[in-house]
């Protein structure tokens, strides 16, 4: 997410830079050595103007304006704190903060994966324990989960959003071509067929980046598994990946080829968003952190979403689902020279102003309580995942071990889209390579 312009005030952050993958190759490859701050503070973090400097580390270079603006906020009631952001590029984060944690030259506030990806950082005890200190009494415990330790069970972190997938699409295209989201089944597949015949692409997807194939998967077939139901039952070891529904649903998206552009496994990720953007496709699924992207890349687009209807078979009771998870904690390093201060900000990020700004400006849906988004589309996603949510099993459930739930969909699905693998060959492979680590819990 990008914005237009800095937000006022924003000057005399020139500290806060963006570091792309250009600037920080060299020293990384050389010296294996995190990037420090830009700012002119000595070692105890305490700059020349007598006020602490608290390193915040993001993988959302494209947020960079907003967290600005918000931090902006946060000095202004709190003046003897400096917050120093800086963003780095997603792919190479993970490397970049575990160098820094390790070092002396790491964040004060470092963003952290959630759930099993979590798990690394919380083994390396880079991150100090927040119970006791901040409050998530309330929250969704879907939200909670990512948080936490998964063998100690104590809380690491602050769920800054929840996430939801769901189907974009381009309200004109679909008006032009006499369509309304379709609520059922026959009327998804009627719609993908009319739009076909008029030479649009009806489903943009990225196949060739194979992580976005379980959050397709998960738009499309959500419901065909059974959704939070399935979870379950997949979970206490009452059902397994192998299950005839969960099977189906797998089978959907391979169905569902003939609808998405050609070759769609050389089509990344990028190319299905401007496919989608340039209105020569009807939908994409995605999730809630891709609105803002949509909707600057062509602001002219009325953009809507709609849950997929449930498939023909789908189990007894099962309806149109919104998968979601937690995303984007922030925690505090066990090495902040300011641990004090650090964890204020942190807790901070768990009141209902901070809330509404990550709404607001970062537009993401909040992940604290009785906070609601003023953009009407990510309300519809906030409300559908109230409504008739459900965890996104695979990153929720499936990312304790190796190798994990997403990876081994997303490269089965790509090799069914390839057709050198069937749903059934896909399901086993899945269901194999969790319970190399995965144990039921009863």
């Amino acid at each position: 997410m990008t914005f237009a312009s800095r937000p006022p005030g924003s000057s005399r952050r020139a500290r806060r830079t963006v570091l792309t993958i250009a600037a920080l190759s060299g020293a990384l490859l050389v010296t294996a050595c995190s990037p420090s701050s830009s700012g002119s503070s000595d070692s105890t973090g305490a700059g020349g103007d007598g006020k602490v400097t608290l390193t915040v580390w993001s993988w959302r270079v494209e947020d960079e304006a907003a967290y600005n603006k918000i931090f902006d906020a946060y000095e202004k009631a709190h003046p003897n704190v400096n917050v120093d952001f800086k963003a780095f590029k997603a792919t190479e984060y993970n490397k970049i903060l575990a160098t820094g944690l390790a070092g002396s030259s790491g964040p004060d506030v470092p963003q952290v994966r959630s759930y099993g990806q979590l798990q690394g950082t919380v083994a390396s005890k880079s991150l100090l324990p927040l119970d006791g200190k901040v409050d998530l009494t309330g929250w969704d415990e879907n939200v909670v989960a990512s948080a936490k330790g998964k063998e100690d069970g104590k809380t690491y972190s602050v769920p800054l959003a929840r996430q939801t997938v769901q189907m974009f699409y381009n309200q004109g295209l679909f008006e032009k071509n006499g369509l309304k989201a379709p609520t059922t089944w026959d009327e998804f597949l009627a719609a993908n067929d009319k739009l076909m015949g008029a030479g649009v692409t009806p489903i943009a997807v990225g196949a060739k980046d194979d992580w976005t194939l379980p959050i397709v998967h998960e738009v499309l077939a959500g419901s065909r598994f059974g959704g939070k139901a399935f979870q379950s039952e997949v979970l206490s070891g009452k059902k397994s990946f192998t299950d005839p529904d969960w099977v189906a649903s797998v089978k959907v998206v391979g169905d569902l080829e003939k609808y998405m552009p050609k070759n769609v496994t050389g089509v990344a990720q990028t190319d299905a968003q401007t496919l989608f953007s340039a209105e020569k496709a009807a939908m994409i699924p995605g999730g809630s952190f891709d609105l803002s992207v949509l909707q600057k890349a062509n602001p002219g687009m009325k953009i809507g979403i709609f849950q997929v209807p449930p498939a023909p078979g789908s189990p007894s009771g099962s309806s149109a689902t919104t998968a979601g998870w937690a995303d984007g904690n922030f925690a505090v390093s066990a090495k902040s020279k300011h641990p004090n201060e650090a964890t204020e900000l942190v807790t901070w990020m768990t009141s209902k102003e901070f809330g509404q700004m990550v709404n607001d400006d970062i537009k993401q849906i909040s992940a604290v309580p009785g906070v609601e988004p003023t953009d009407p589309l990510l309300k519809q996603m906030s409300d559908n995942y109230n409504n008739s949510g459900s965890p996104y099993l695979l990153l929720t459930d499936f990312r304790y071990g190796a190798p994990s739930g997403t990876d081994l969909l997303g490269k089965g699905l790509q090799q069914m889209l390839l057709g050198s693998k069937d749903a059934a060959g896909v399901s086993q492979d899945l269901d194999t390579g969790v319970k190399t680590w995965f144990k039921p819990s009863a």
